[in-house]
Protein backbone atom coordinates (compact mmCIF):
# COMPACT_ATOMS: atom_id res chain seq x y z
CA UNK A 1 0.00 0.00 0.00
CA UNK A 2 1.44 3.36 -1.07
CA UNK A 3 0.52 6.39 1.05
CA UNK A 4 0.75 9.88 -0.47
CA UNK A 5 -0.08 12.93 1.65
CA UNK A 6 -0.97 16.26 0.03
CA UNK A 7 -0.26 18.95 2.58
CA UNK A 8 0.24 22.67 3.13
CA UNK A 9 -0.43 24.67 6.27
CA UNK A 10 -2.04 27.50 4.27
CA UNK A 11 -5.55 27.18 2.89
CA UNK A 12 -6.30 27.77 -0.77
CA UNK A 13 -3.05 26.25 -2.04
CA UNK A 14 -4.79 23.66 -4.24
CA UNK A 15 -4.33 20.60 -2.04
CA UNK A 16 -7.61 19.00 -3.03
CA UNK A 17 -6.96 19.66 -6.72
CA UNK A 18 -3.66 17.80 -6.51
CA UNK A 19 -5.18 15.08 -4.34
CA UNK A 20 -8.04 14.31 -6.74
CA UNK A 21 -5.86 14.51 -9.84
CA UNK A 22 -3.25 12.17 -8.38
CA UNK A 23 -6.01 9.77 -7.35
CA UNK A 24 -7.70 9.85 -10.76
CA UNK A 25 -4.38 9.32 -12.56
CA UNK A 26 -3.55 6.13 -10.68
CA UNK A 27 -7.12 4.84 -10.98
CA UNK A 28 -7.43 5.52 -14.72
CA UNK A 29 -3.88 5.15 -16.05
CA UNK A 30 -2.57 2.44 -13.72
CA UNK A 31 -5.88 0.61 -13.05
CA UNK A 32 -4.98 0.77 -9.37
CA UNK A 33 -7.27 0.54 -6.35
CA UNK A 34 -7.28 4.09 -5.00
CA UNK A 35 -8.71 5.43 -1.75
CA UNK A 36 -8.92 9.06 -0.59
CA UNK A 37 -8.67 9.86 3.11
CA UNK A 38 -10.08 13.37 3.50
CA UNK A 39 -8.83 15.03 6.68
CA UNK A 40 -9.95 18.50 5.61
CA UNK A 41 -13.28 19.58 7.11
CA UNK A 42 -14.01 21.57 3.96
CA UNK A 43 -14.48 18.17 2.34
CA UNK A 44 -13.51 19.21 -1.19
CA UNK A 45 -12.07 15.81 -2.08
CA UNK A 46 -15.12 14.05 -0.64
CA UNK A 47 -17.44 16.35 -2.61
CA UNK A 48 -15.48 15.48 -5.75
CA UNK A 49 -16.01 11.77 -5.07
CA UNK A 50 -19.76 12.29 -4.69
CA UNK A 51 -20.11 13.60 -8.26
CA UNK A 52 -17.67 11.16 -9.87
CA UNK A 53 -19.40 9.47 -12.83
CA UNK A 54 -19.90 5.72 -12.65
CA UNK A 55 -18.32 5.12 -16.08
CA UNK A 56 -14.91 6.15 -14.73
CA UNK A 57 -12.74 3.87 -12.57
CA UNK A 58 -14.04 3.66 -9.04
CA UNK A 59 -12.29 5.66 -6.32
CA UNK A 60 -13.49 5.26 -2.76
CA UNK A 61 -12.93 7.55 0.18
CA UNK A 62 -13.80 8.53 3.70
CA UNK A 63 -14.13 11.65 5.84
CA UNK A 64 -11.11 10.87 8.00
CA UNK A 65 -11.63 13.85 10.31
CA UNK A 66 -14.89 12.21 11.39
CA UNK A 67 -13.75 8.64 11.90
CA UNK A 68 -10.75 6.50 12.84
CA UNK A 69 -11.41 4.10 9.96
CA UNK A 70 -8.70 3.72 7.33
CA UNK A 71 -8.37 2.50 3.75
CA UNK A 72 -8.96 -1.24 3.11
CA UNK A 73 -5.85 -3.41 3.19
CA UNK A 74 -6.11 -4.31 -0.49
CA UNK A 75 -5.76 -0.65 -1.54
CA UNK A 76 -2.87 0.16 -3.87
CA UNK A 77 -2.75 3.93 -3.28
CA UNK A 78 -4.02 5.96 -0.35
CA UNK A 79 -4.14 9.68 -1.14
CA UNK A 80 -4.52 11.79 1.99
CA UNK A 81 -5.92 15.33 1.79
CA UNK A 82 -4.61 17.13 4.88
CA UNK A 83 -6.39 20.04 6.56
CA UNK A 84 -5.06 23.59 6.31
CA UNK A 85 -3.77 25.20 9.48
CA UNK A 86 -2.95 21.86 11.08
CA UNK A 87 -0.99 22.22 14.32
CA UNK A 88 2.31 20.48 15.05
CA UNK A 89 0.88 17.68 17.19
CA UNK A 90 -1.91 16.81 14.75
CA UNK A 91 0.44 17.29 11.82
CA UNK A 92 2.79 14.68 13.23
CA UNK A 93 -0.01 12.13 13.54
CA UNK A 94 -0.95 12.49 9.88
CA UNK A 95 2.62 12.65 8.57
CA UNK A 96 3.62 9.46 10.36
CA UNK A 97 1.26 7.51 8.08
CA UNK A 98 2.79 8.94 4.89
CA UNK A 99 5.55 7.59 2.70
CA UNK A 100 5.47 10.60 0.40
CA UNK A 101 4.38 14.21 0.89
CA UNK A 102 3.34 16.54 -1.93
CA UNK A 103 3.28 20.22 -1.01
CA UNK A 104 1.65 22.71 -3.41
CA UNK A 105 2.80 26.33 -3.12
CA UNK A 106 1.18 29.32 -4.81
CA UNK A 107 3.15 32.20 -6.36
CA UNK A 108 2.42 34.94 -3.83
CA UNK A 109 4.57 36.56 -1.12
CA UNK A 110 2.20 35.35 1.62
CA UNK A 111 2.28 31.77 0.34
CA UNK A 112 6.06 31.74 0.00
CA UNK A 113 6.49 32.98 3.59
CA UNK A 114 3.90 30.47 4.87
CA UNK A 115 5.65 27.66 2.99
CA UNK A 116 9.00 28.59 4.52
CA UNK A 117 7.53 28.42 8.04
CA UNK A 118 5.71 25.16 7.28
CA UNK A 119 8.87 23.55 5.95
CA UNK A 120 10.69 24.45 9.17
CA UNK A 121 7.88 22.80 11.14
CA UNK A 122 7.84 19.53 9.22
CA UNK A 123 11.64 19.27 9.38
CA UNK A 124 11.23 18.93 13.15
CA UNK A 125 9.42 15.64 12.56
CA UNK A 126 11.96 12.84 12.81
CA UNK A 127 10.95 10.74 9.83
CA UNK A 128 11.07 13.78 7.53
CA UNK A 129 14.44 15.04 8.78
CA UNK A 130 15.86 11.51 8.49
CA UNK A 131 14.66 11.26 4.88
CA UNK A 132 12.32 8.38 5.71
CA UNK A 133 9.46 10.38 4.21
CA UNK A 134 10.10 11.89 0.79
CA UNK A 135 8.84 15.41 0.14
CA UNK A 136 8.11 16.92 -3.28
CA UNK A 137 7.10 20.53 -3.83
CA UNK A 138 4.84 21.72 -6.67
CA UNK A 139 4.47 25.32 -7.85
CA UNK A 140 0.71 25.58 -8.33
CA UNK A 141 -1.53 27.92 -10.35
CA UNK A 142 1.46 29.59 -11.94
CA UNK A 143 1.67 32.21 -14.65
CA UNK A 144 5.21 31.64 -15.85
CA UNK A 145 6.06 35.05 -17.25
CA UNK A 146 5.54 36.94 -14.01
CA UNK A 147 8.03 38.29 -11.48
CA UNK A 148 6.38 36.56 -8.54
CA UNK A 149 6.59 33.17 -10.26
CA UNK A 150 10.32 33.61 -10.80
CA UNK A 151 10.66 34.50 -7.11
CA UNK A 152 8.74 31.34 -6.18
CA UNK A 153 10.86 29.22 -8.53
CA UNK A 154 14.09 30.49 -6.95
CA UNK A 155 12.68 29.80 -3.48
CA UNK A 156 11.68 26.23 -4.37
CA UNK A 157 14.99 25.47 -6.06
CA UNK A 158 16.86 26.40 -2.86
CA UNK A 159 14.94 23.87 -0.75
CA UNK A 160 16.37 20.55 0.40
CA UNK A 161 13.19 18.95 -0.91
CA UNK A 162 12.58 17.98 -4.55
CA UNK A 163 11.01 20.68 -6.73
CA UNK A 164 9.02 18.26 -8.86
CA UNK A 165 6.94 20.42 -11.17
CA UNK A 166 4.78 23.42 -11.93
CA UNK A 167 1.09 23.47 -12.80
CA UNK A 168 -0.42 26.42 -14.62
CA UNK A 169 -3.48 28.42 -13.64
CA UNK A 170 -5.91 26.51 -15.86
CA UNK A 171 -9.69 26.32 -16.15
CA UNK A 172 -9.28 22.61 -16.89
CA UNK A 173 -9.02 22.00 -13.14
CA UNK A 174 -12.27 23.85 -12.52
CA UNK A 175 -14.10 21.93 -15.26
CA UNK A 176 -12.77 18.54 -14.19
CA UNK A 177 -13.55 19.17 -10.51
CA UNK A 178 -17.16 20.00 -11.38
CA UNK A 179 -17.46 16.63 -13.12
CA UNK A 180 -15.67 14.52 -10.50
CA UNK A 181 -12.83 13.58 -12.82
CA UNK A 182 -9.16 14.51 -13.26
CA UNK A 183 -7.35 16.16 -16.16
CA UNK A 184 -5.98 12.77 -17.23
CA UNK A 185 -9.59 11.66 -17.78
CA UNK A 186 -10.49 14.60 -20.02
CA UNK A 187 -10.08 14.58 -23.83
CA UNK A 188 -6.29 14.97 -24.32
CA UNK A 189 -6.70 17.56 -27.06
CA UNK A 190 -8.35 19.94 -24.57
CA UNK A 191 -5.76 19.58 -21.78
CA UNK A 192 -2.51 18.73 -23.57
CA UNK A 193 -0.61 21.60 -21.89
CA UNK A 194 -1.75 20.45 -18.45
CA UNK A 195 -0.86 16.82 -19.19
CA UNK A 196 2.65 17.89 -20.22
CA UNK A 197 3.11 19.68 -16.91
CA UNK A 198 1.87 16.68 -14.94
CA UNK A 199 4.52 14.41 -16.48
CA UNK A 200 7.30 15.51 -14.11
CA UNK A 201 5.03 15.16 -11.06
CA UNK A 202 3.84 11.68 -12.04
CA UNK A 203 7.35 10.54 -13.01
CA UNK A 204 8.64 11.59 -9.60
CA UNK A 205 5.77 9.83 -7.80
CA UNK A 206 6.48 6.63 -9.73
CA UNK A 207 10.25 6.80 -9.19
CA UNK A 208 12.24 5.39 -6.31
CA UNK A 209 13.26 8.97 -5.42
CA UNK A 210 9.78 9.57 -4.00
CA UNK A 211 9.64 6.44 -1.87
CA UNK A 212 11.37 5.48 1.39
CA UNK A 213 14.36 3.20 1.08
Amino acid sequence: MRTILVMNAKGGSGKSTLCTNIASYFASEEQAKVFIEDYDQQGSSSDWLKVRPSQFPEINGILSWKTSKRAPKNTDYVIMDAPAGVQNRDMGKIIRRAQTIIMPVLPSPMDIRAAARFIQDILLIGRVSQDQIKVGVVANRVKEHTLIYHQLEKFLERLNFSFIGKLRDSQAYVRSAEKGIGVHEMPPSTVYEDLEQWESVINWLKSKRSQPK
